[in-house]
């Protein structure tokens, strides 16, 4: 949880910290998994692309030497389909677009059952945020804005790790496309957004 809540702050040091530690303490429990998954993250956010797949690769040694869990929805079990989640989240941030845009698309189908209706909308809606900022740096306006609209649909756009990526869309936004009109409604209807739901994005 520590690591948790310095990743949702921004104290990207005191994930690795906390995360190193955890793992000291329960190297052998699935909640490693997640510890390595939250340390790749805040390398990400630090810009340290080579600590970042240091950090993946520990996670995924340790989940292909445990059994696929029982309980998903103990939030301190990782499966295949939570660290392909945290993998999004970090290649995204490096600038990794196409393998970024492959894992949220598998994120997708993982959390969407076959009549549609979504397992998984909190992991979804950053998936379809993740699949606007690959868009929105190819230059594709249109597509970044169906994907970036949708991520906001639904009643839980509190949810932390959701701000943090709404964030990283609306900084790709405001640096490409500035004079775009429809680019500036989308921005103010996060901004609106930020006045109903404070923090949910900065001014």
């Amino acid at each position: 949880m520590r690591a948790w809540f310095a990743l949702t702050t921004g104290d990207y040091r005191g994930v690795i910290s906390a995360a190193q530690a955890g793992a000291e303490t329960a190297p052998n429990h699935s909640v490693a998994v997640q510890l390595a998954g939250q340390e790749a993250k805040a390398w990400a956010r630090l810009g340290e692309r080579r600590q970042v797949e240091v950090a993946l690769d520990k996670g995924r040694r340790l989940l292909e030497g445990m059994p696929h869990p029982e309980n998903l929805d103990n939030h301190f079990v990782v499966d295949p389909a939570k660290f392909d989640f945290y993998s999004m989240d970090c290649y995204r941030l490096v600038g990794e677009d196409r393998l970024a845009r492959t894992l949220a698309e598998e994120v997708l189908r993982a959390g969407t059952d076959f009549d549609g209706t979504e397992r998984s909308p909190m992991r979804n809606a950053e998936a379809r945020v993740t699949l606007g900022v690959a868009a929105a740096r190819e230059g594709d306006l249109e597509q970044a804005l169906i994907h970036g609209e949708r991520a906001l649909q639904g009643d839980r756009q509190s949810v932390p790790s959701l701000i943090m990526t709404s964030r990283e869309l609306a900084a790709v936004m405001r640096q490409r496309y500035s004079t775009e009109p429809t680019a500036q409604d989308y921005l103010n209807q996060l901004q609106d957004l930020g006045r109903e739901k404070p923090g949910f994005l900065p001014s």
